[in-house]
């Protein structure tokens, strides 16, 4: 056990922090991009930002089609090289990338009319390079992460989210109230919200430019027509899963959009996009848990303890993920007014509780789903992810109408209950992990519990908030003593 933890801690409280920083650092700047978004535009004139990037998920996982997750899963099989790896996980995504910028382009104006934006063809394009280049870098960047070297993948997040963040603050809140221009560049109103997306191209560049050294070891030449072969029968399901996972979480944007009519439609997905960025705090743990572990998890599961490990770090993610819920919840109230900085977007702050839990449940079953991935089962997420998506089309479709978001809000919690629960189920019958299942229950319902008493009967009383705060994080380390002994130990 003691050799287990070592192990553990070595990864879990290493390279994941480094991961962590970058992954916090990355949605920080998005998430400081939001307030000055709302306070810029209304709702209704900050929705294409909304909406055009509710579906980006979607395009990234066509575009990449599983091929990150299949890296990993390659990488372990010594016979094949690194090189050859490589080169043909890359030329399937640059394959993808160049069919789908060319269609994108040849088709603009029918895309944008579809989008009900036939005034904003050049930043559709704008937005299909973004996503282009985006996933170009998917692969150097696995092999940062596979490699074990946090800080380059780190630079090269957080390098072009600062310029991200400081050419949007420029342009909207420098360059705007300069009505001469600076430089001799001039704000231009018709631009709006695009030039969120003109700073996004340039992150998208700078972050390819870094990572793109490791493309060292790519070559057309190398590419493998039998791996690849193999490797899509392992990521096709990924892929498809992906692509009903993305739709779980931001297609309710588009039934927004056309199950309502057109200018209530703006307005609900203007706030409901806005409130939702409030999660992101949950979010970040998630991706900063994911892009440490992962490799972890595919090059430890021959291990004899590894299913031990696994347990550990089950209640790990469930702990830090209660506490950040329960922490926000007592504080949701001011932290929303000042985030949104806008009281046209206030009305959104009752749907944050259920938000905030389905982004909890999502965590869970995407930390379950590691069963299926590592014992190559990768059909199993499909037809998951079917379920959820089948849940979350029909939630949507019935009840928008007359609910509008919160009927979006509704869905994606109890399909992200929905999922969590069948996979734990599923894994227990076919990939045994003995998860301290009594336990996770008891800290889920509390945090509930708590949050829930305090958002309703004690919203605006901070003081009884925190208090109840405090009690349970007093509560978690008395019943993890000798987790947290290990920990102070071995630091």
């Amino acid at each position: 056990m003691q050799k287990i933890f070592k192990k553990l801690y070595k990864k879990l409280l290493g390279q994941t922090a480094v991961y962590g920083l970058s992954s916090v650092l990355v949605r920080i700047f998005p998430f400081l991009i939001a307030p000055i978004v709302t306070k810029a535009f209304g709702p209704e004139a900050s929705s294409p930002f909304v909406d055009w990037y509710s579906i980006a998920g979607v395009i990234t996982v066509l575009l990449t089609h599983g091929m990150e997750t299949s890296f990993f899963r390659f990488a372990q099989e010594d016979h094949i090289s690194k090189k050859t790896l490589v080169s043909t996980t890359s030329v399937s995504i640059l394959a993808i990338g160049v069919i789908y910028l060319t269609l994108g382009y040849v088709f603009r104006q029918e895309l944008a009319n579809a989008f009900q934006t036939p005034d904003q063809v050049n930043y559709l394009v704008i937005f299909l390079f973004i996503l282009s280049i985006d996933a170009f870098s998917t692969i150097p960047s696995a092999v940062l992460r596979l490699e074990g070297k946090p800080i380059r993948y780190m630079l090269s997040k957080v390098l072009g989210s600062l310029v991200y963040f400081g050419l949007v603050y420029f342009f909207i809140k420098i360059l705007k109230n300069h009505p001469e221009g600076i430089l001799g560049l001039k704000y231009n109103p018709k631009i709006g919200v695009g030039y969120v997306f003109i700073a996004n191209l340039a992150q998208s560049i700078i972050t390819l430019l870094i990572v793109g050294r490791e493309f060292v070891n790519f070559s057309f030449a190398s590419f493998d027509f039998k791996l690849w072969k193999r490797i899509m029968n392992y990521s096709w399901p990924v892929m498809i899963a992906g692509l009903a996972g993305i739709v779980n979480q931001t297609i309710d944007r588009q039934f927004l959009k056309y199950f309502l009519p057109d200018k209530v439609a703006r307005h609900q997905i203007g706030v409901y996009g806005a409130v939702y960025k409030i999660a992101t705090f949950i979010t970040v743990f998630r991706q900063a848990y994911q892009l440490g572990i992962e490799p972890y998890f595919f090059s430890s599961f021959k291990d004899k303890n590894s299913h031990k490990t696994y347990t550990i770090l089950m209640d790990v993610f469930v702990i830090c993920n209660c506490l950040i819920y329960v922490g926000l919840m007592v504080n949701l109230q001011w932290i929303s007014e000042r985030y949104l900085n806008n009281p046209l977007y206030n009305e959104g702050i009752e749907i944050i509780p259920f938000v905030m839990l389905g982004a909890l449940f999502l965590g869970i079953y995407l930390n379950l789903s590691i069963w299926y991935k590592l014992s190559d089962q990768t059909r199993v997420g499909l037809y998951i992810s079917l379920i959820g998506a089948t849940i979350t089309t029909l939630i949507n479709v019935l009840f928008i109408p007359k609910y509008g978001y919160w009927a979006s809000a509704i869905a994606a919690l109890i399909t992200f209950f929905s999922m969590m629960v069948i996979s734990y189920i599923w894994g227990r019958i076919a990939y045994p992990i003995p998860y301290n299942t009594k336990k996770i229950l008891a800290y889920i319902s509390i945090s509930v519990a708590i949050s829930f008493i305090s958002f309703y009967f004690f919203r605006e009383n901070y003081w009884v908030g925190n208090l109840l705060f405090l009690f349970f994080i007093l509560f978690i380390i008395f019943m993890e003593r000798n987790l947290l002994k290990k920990i102070i130990k071995k630091n």
